[in-house]
């Protein structure tokens, strides 16, 4: 049998790549951090390279960029492949550690245009980030995008911080939902599994 068909690899597309060369070095404001995730969600789908959906990770405290990351589920035929799950598994794969939240290690956040959906809830706490901060986390997303998030735990916050994850909600919620407005009017494939149907 092929070798191939027992790995694979997921990657950033090349307008992203050429994107991070662009970006300063650290953004100590919380909101700026927010705007360049946006913009980076923004970018995705106008390029037709992924979901309308962006993450970061970045050094707590001093805004150090490690990496941001896109959706790109349609593009690499993968349906794990949201962008929470591309940015922790790439910032994993930089810092050369399976926890970001090792002994020694700076506190690392990461930063979403959203809640993150059921499966990214999951990977949140085994990531080992210390902090978690959303654009929103109301039902807008589903409701202008047509996109299914899946079950997440009605207190995920308190989850979260049971396990050690402070959370900030409502940083540049407007402008994250002006973005998926933006994306909606674009009249795109929404990619829910089994394109949507329940039966």
């Amino acid at each position: 049998m092929a070798p191939d068909k027992f790995s694979f690899t997921l990657d950033l597309p090349e307008w992203a790549i050429e994107e991070h060369k662009r970006l300063p070095d650290a953004l100590p404001n919380l909101e700026d951090r927010m705007a360049a995730v946006i913009e980076f969600s923004r970018k995705n789908f106008q390029n037709e390279t992924g979901g309308p959906f962006a993450a970061g990770v970045f050094e707590r405290e001093t805004g150090k960029v490690v990496v941001i990351a896109v959706n790109r589920v349609m593009p690499q035929n993968c349906s794990s492949a949201h962008a929470e799950i591309m940015v922790l598994s790439l910032a994993q794969h930089i810092l050369g550690t399976f926890d970001l939240g090792g002994q020694g290690m700076p506190e690392y956040q990461m930063l979403s245009t959203w809640r993150p959906c059921a499966m990214c809830y999951g990977a949140v706490p085994w990531s080992g980030i210390r902090e978690l901060v959303v654009a929103g986390d109301g039902p807008e997303l589903e409701e202008i995008t047509g996109f299914d998030e899946g079950p997440c735990h009605p207190d995920w916050i308190t989850e979260l911080n049971k396990r050690g994850i402070d959370v900030i909600n409502n940083v540049l919620r407007d402008k994250a939902i002006e973005l998926f407005k933006e994306y909606a009017a674009s009249n795109p494939i929404v990619y829910n599994g089994r394109m949507g149907e329940r039966e």
